[in-house]
């Protein structure tokens, strides 16, 4: 099977209209589109935070690192 028709869309399309009517077709395309909307900013927002849980993370590790390295520094010099 591959992808309807220019007849075959026009029923749908006529379908669609019979059953949920001219009013009510408007209020569900803007539904879909917020929650695409919504949908896209929840992903966003969740690589933001991966990406700074990451860099907080290395920021850790390096001051770790150094002061590891200033300690022994100090116990060869004593």
């Amino acid at each position: 099977m591959g992808m309807p028709g220019g007849w075959e869309l026009v029923l749908i399309v006529v379908v669609i209209v019979l059953l949920f009517g001219g009013k009510k077709i408007p209020e569900l395309a803007k539904g879909l589109g917020k929650g695409i909307k919504d949908f896209k900013s929840a992903m966003n927002e969740d690589d933001s935070k991966e990406t700074v849980a990451t860099k907080d993370a290395k920021e850790i590790e390096t001051k770790e690192a150094s002061k590891e390295e200033t300690t022994k520094t100090e116990t060869k010099n004593a």
